[in-house]
C-alpha cells in the first residue's frame, strides 16, 4: 500500500501537507448567524458543523475548503476548516501504531526533550521568526481540541468524567489561552504546570499532553511544516526513494462504502490481482472496513514483504463481492508511468510525470531516448496532479530543456539568498514543448512551470497551479520520528514567488466535470477525451507549422 492524504538528512524536499497556519489563537467559537451573512453561507456553515458532529473530518475539510473558496472572507468557514484539519490530525496520530507504541509510552522527561529539541529547531531554522508564546499557544489549542476528540479520550482516559473534562477545557481557555511566554524555560514551566493539573483532575499521563504540544507547535508555522511519527517518516522516505513494501494502492475512506481505490500502481500486487481504480475494499482479513478511517484500514493493510492479506472487493453498484488474496512485496513507484507517442505522424511525444523522486532524472533520460527512437520532434510534458518532490530533481529535469540561465533560487529567513541553481548547456533538448498543469501541480511542478514560463521555453496549458513556493527540510528527531520544516522560499528565474497565487497557464482550459486525478490509471491515456491534452496538441501543431 502507498500513502501520500532514504535520503540524506539534509535533503531538501518540496511536498504538500495540510496543516493550517494562523498567527495567534482567537478561539473556535463562532456563529452561523451574523450581520451580512447570507442564508446560503449559513447553510454551508450548518452542513460543515453536521459533518464535524458526525466526526467525518475529511468530508468536513473538503466541504469547508470548497465553501471558503467561494466566500474567502467568511470567518466561520475558516474556523470550521481549521477545527476540522486539527481534529483530523489528532485522529491520524491515534490511528498510527508507531505513535501509540512509541511516542505515547514516553516518560515525562523524554517527551519534554522532544519538545525542547523541536522548539529550538524552529527558532533556529524556520523561515520566519516565531516566538515561544505562539508555539506554546498552539500546543494549548491542540490539547484543548484533543480533550474533545473521541480517539484521544478513549485511548488515554476512557473512564473520565465528562464534567471534569469540560472543566479542564474551560481552565485552558481562561488561564492559558495565549499566555505570554518569553523564553524556552518558561514554556517548559507552563507545560509541566498543565501536566500536573491534568494528572490531578483526570489522571491523564504527561506523554499524551506533551505530544499535543509537540504536534501542535507546528500549527503555529506554515501549511507545509509538520511533525512526523516514525510511521509517517518511513512512508515519506519510501515515497521519495520510489519504493515501498505493500500492495501498490492509493485509497480514500468513504463512510459506509469502504476504501475507495483512487490509484493502482502498475506492476504491483494490486495490479496483478485485478484491482482497478473506482472499486472499494470492504473487508480486510475478514474485518469489515466500511466504517473505518483511511488510517485505520491502512494499518491493517501494512505487513512484511511476503506476507498475505485477504480482501473483499466491491465493484460497480449491483455487482457481486469478490475476494482475493494478495502477497505484499516491494513496489517501485515510477516518476514517468506513461511514455508514448500521441501523434506519430507529427512526431509528438508525451510523458506523464507523477513525482520528483531520487531516480526521476534517470527515468526522464530513458523516456526521451525511447521517444526519440520513435521519431519524436515535439513533446507534451504532463505534470497535472504532481505534488512535487526533491528540489535537486526539479532542477535536474529542467536542465534537460533549458540551456542557460537561472532555473530557480531560494531565500531563507529575512529574504537572504540561500542558493541559485543554473542550467548547463550539455544535453539540452530543444524540441517544441508544452507543459500541462492544473490546481494540483505543486511545489517542484511549479518550479518547472515558472522556469518554462520565464525562459519562454514552452507553452503552459491547463489551469493555475497550486501555489506552494516554499522549501522543506526533513530532519530525524528523537525516537525515530521526524520534522518537516520550511526553511526557505523559492523564486522563479524572474525573481517571482507565486505562493498562494500559482502559475497561470498560457492557454487556459476549463476544469473537467470529473477531475482527471481523482481516479488515476497509470497505464491508460485517453488522448481523444483529454481536453488539456487536445489543447496541447493543437498548440504544438501550430508551433511546428510555423518552423
Amino acid at each position: 500500500m502507498r500513502l501520500r492524504s532514504k535520503i540524506q538528512l539534509a535533503a531538501l524536499l518540496l511536498l504538500i501537507a495540510s496543516t493550517a497556519s494562523w498567527p495567534g489563537l482567537s478561539g473556535f467559537a463562532d456563529s452561523a448567524r451574523g450581520t451580512g451573512v447570507s442564508r446560503e453561507i449559513q447553510q454551508e456553515i450548518s452542513t460543515g458543523r453536521q459533518l464535524e458532529a458526525s466526526r467525518q473530518w475529511l468530508d468536513a475539510i473538503e466541504h469547508y475548503e470548497k465553501a471558503a473558496k467561494q466566500w474567502p472572507d467568511n470567518k466561520s468557514l475558516k474556523l470550521g476548516l481549521r477545527r476540522s484539519k486539527f481534529q483530523f490530525s489528532i485522529v491520524r496520530r491515534y490511528s498510527d501504531k508507531s505513535f501509540r507504541e512509541s511516542m505515547l509510552r514516553l516518560q515525562e522527561a523524554e517527551a519534554l526533550q522532544i519538545y525542547d529539541e523541536l522548539s529550538q529547531t524552529i527558532e533556529r531554522r524556520y523561515v520566519e521568526n516565531i516566538g515561544p508564546t505562539s508555539i506554546v499557544a498552539h500546543g494549548t489549542e491542540s490539547l484543548w481540541l484533543a480533550l474533545q476528540n473521541k480517539k484521544f479520550l478513549q485511548t488515554n482516559i476512557p473512564n473520565a468524567d465528562k464534567t471534569r473534562v469540560t472543566a479542564l477545557c474551560r481552565l485552558l481557555r481562561e488561564s492559558y489561552w495565549n499566555k505570554p511566554v518569553r523564553y524556552h524555560g518558561q514554556a517548559r514551566q507552563v507545560i509541566l504546570e498543565i501536566c500536573k493539573i491534568s494528572q490531578a483532575r483526570l489522571g491523564l499521563r504527561s506523554a499524551p499532553i506533551i505530544m499535543e504540544y509537540v504536534f501542535g507547535s507546528c500549527n503555529a508555522l506554515d501549511d507545509y511544516s509538520s511533525y512526523l511519527t516514525p510511521g509517517r517518516l518511513k512512508d515519506l522516505f519510501g515515497n521519495i526513494d520510489g519504493e515501498f513494501v505493500g500492495l501498490g494502492i492509493e485509497m480514500k475512506a468513504e463512510l459506509g462504502k469502504g476504501m475507495l481505490l483512487v490509484n493502482v500502481l502498475p506492476d504491483s500486487p494490486a495490479d496483478a490481482g485485478g484491482l482497478t481504480p473506482g472499486e472499494y475494499i470492504v473487508s480486510i482479513d475478514g474485518t469489515d472496513c466500511r466504517n473505518m478511517s483511511t488510517d485505520e484500514a491502512a494499518e491493517r493493510l501494512q505487513g512484511a514483504s511476503g506476507s498475505r492479506v485477504i480482501l473483499d472487493i466491491q465493484g460497480a453498484p449491483g455487482t457481486r463481492l469478490r475476494q482475493g488474496t494478495f502477497i505484499r512485496r516491494a513496489v517501485s513507484i515510477k516518476s514517468f508511468p506513461i511514455v508514448k507517442m500521441v501523434d506519430p505522424s507529427e512526431g509528438i511525444g508525451y510523458i506523464q510525470m507523477t513525482g520528483f523522486q531520487r531516480n526521476s532524472t534517470r527515468e526522464l533520460d530513458a523516456a526521451l531516448r525511447k521517444l526519440q527512437q520513435q521519431g519524436m520532434r515535439a513533446l507534451i510534458w504532463d505534470v497535472r496532479g504532481n505534488p512535487g518532490g526533491l528540489l535537486d530533481q526539479a532542477t535536474s529535469v529542467l536542465d534537460r530543456f533549458i540551456d542557460n540561465g537561472v532555473l530557480v533560487s531560494t531565500r531563507g529567513r529575512n529574504g537572504q539568498v540561500k542558493d541559485v541553481m543554473r542550467a548547463t548547456r550539455p544535453g539540452t533538448w530543444r524540441m517544441p514543448l508544452v507543459v500541462l498543469i492544473d490546481g494540483n501541480s505543486a511545489s517542484a511542478s511549479e518550479i518547472v512551470a515558472g522556469a518554462i514560463r520565464d525562459h519562454h521555453r514552452g507553452t503552459l496549458v491547463g489551469r493555475k497551479t497550486y501555489g506552494k513556493w516554499s522549501v522543506q527540510e526533513v530532519m530525524h528527531t528523537r525516537g525515530n520520528a521526524g520534522l518537516r520544516l520550511t526553511i526557505a522560499k523559492f523564486y522563479s528565474p524572474s525573481g517571482r514567488n507565486h505562493a498562494k497565487v500559482g502559475v497561470s497557464p498560457d492557454i487556459e482550459v476549463p476544469e473537467p466535470d470529473q477531475s482527471r486525478t481523482y481516479y488515476r490509471s497509470p497505464t491508460d491515456l485517453n488522448v481523444a477525451g483529454d481536453s488539456d491534452l487536445q489543447a496541447g496538441l493543437r498548440a504544438l501543431r501550430r508551433q511546428m507549422a510555423q518552423r
